[in-house]
């Protein structure tokens, strides 16, 4: 059977690939002779430890994740973890953060009310246009991790490099690029991603976390949810986890792999983004807001002239059937996430409308 289907550039809850969507169709009554769908299942069934266990390996193999770091699912997004990175790796009370959009500023503003936080560099001076230099933070000796928000959903910044955290560990929200390129685990001591905009359904965090920072001696008030090794020790199971995210989640793993991995699909990416940044870079009506160099792959703002043009071109565009192109109500203008199940035509597509959009209304 085929579907209607439109070009979704949501910034998430965003596309995902169809061929895994066909498959969880398919399996969705009856998962491989169960007799019962997997939203159904007991998680702690024969059938559902397979899935989660095939989801964690797969995921293992895709990004080389080393035997030392933890595997999480955990339950709501990255806002949750907002909470639970400075509750759990705040052990001096100290850390570093570098602010570089709406998401990195949520963070700063979250870990405040459980230790001292230092705001080593910001971009806000320039409406989080760029990502500052970070080659020589002033990072206390007990600072206990820099935080980072690797590329930012809202203003579409990314880090072109990462901070020089000088021996110190790296914290990094990788929610809106995460399995869009090839990622060296070892430089990170914590990555974290909220599933909903490149990877499965929202209600779900993957947490990659590594042994060494999972600790016994937090804060008594810590709910007990919220404590990475209780997390850990209990393989994401001290409660019943997502476990429809985690079977969706675990499909696409499956389909990153028999692509390429994570090269193939970088590649893709760039070739992509490409179309829509040539784009913008020749258009007379429509101009990218971010400094090329701070470009994100994943998230591609630009506005017109103004914002009544801005509105206008936003219903053009959804009556054409592409959707969700309006900017995030923070900021406005357009944007586009071209996230990795986002084909290539879809943005030859729109890039193709609004050329023929700017030459009926020049």
């Amino acid at each position: 059977m085929k579907y209607d289907r439109i070009y979704n550039f949501s910034a998430g809850p965003a596309t995902m690939p169809e061929p895994v969507l066909e498959e969880i169709r398919d399996e969705m009554m009856n998962y491989r002779g169960t007799g019962m769908s997997v939203m159904e299942m007991s998680h702690r069934s024969k059938a559902y430890q397979q899935i989660i266990d095939e989801a964690e390996q797969d995921l293992r193999d895709l990004m080389g994740i080393p035997d030392n770091y933890k595997v999480l699912f955990i339950q709501g997004g990255a806002t949750l973890q907002f909470a639970m990175v400075p509750m759990n790796l705040m052990k001096n009370g100290k850390a570093v953060y570098v602010e570089t959009g709406a998401w990195s500023k949520k963070a700063i503003a979250e870990a405040k009310k459980y230790g001292e936080v230092i705001v080593a560099a910001s971009s806000k001076d320039k409406n989080y246009t760029y990502v500052p230099d970070c080659s020589d933070l002033d990072i206390p000796a007990d600072a206990d991790y820099v935080y980072i928000c690797e590329n930012e959903t809202i203003h579409g910044v990314t880090f072109s490099q990462l901070p020089n955290t000088k021996g110190h560990v790296l914290v990094s929200d990788q929610s809106s690029m995460f399995l869009s390129k090839p990622c060296n685990v070892s430089d990170y001591g914590m990555i974290y991603a909220g599933v909903q905009k490149n990877v499965g359904p929202a209600g779900m965090v993957i947490a990659i976390i590594r042994e060494d920072l999972l600790r016994d001696d937090l804060d008594p008030t810590t709910p007990i949810y919220m404590n990475y090794k209780l997390q850990a020790d209990n393989d994401s199971m001290y409660n019943t986890p997502n476990c429809w995210a985690i079977y969706c989640c675990g499909k696409v793993f499956k389909y990153l792999k028999s692509i390429g991995g994570l090269d193939a699909m970088y590649e893709k990416n760039l070739d992509k983004a490409k179309v829509m940044y040539d784009f913008l870079d020749q258009s007379k009506m429509f101009t990218g807001t971010v400094e090329k160099e701070f470009r994100s792959l994943m998230n591609i703002p630009f506005v017109t002239e103004n914002a009544e043009k801005d509105a206008a071109v936003v219903a053009a565009t959804k009556a054409a059937g592409f959707e969700n192109l309006k900017g995030h109500k923070s900021v406005g203008g357009l944007r586009a996430s071209t996230y990795n199940a986002m084909p290539k035509e879809g943005v030859e597509a729109l890039v193709k409308f609004l050329k023929e959009y700017e030459a009926a209304n020049a």
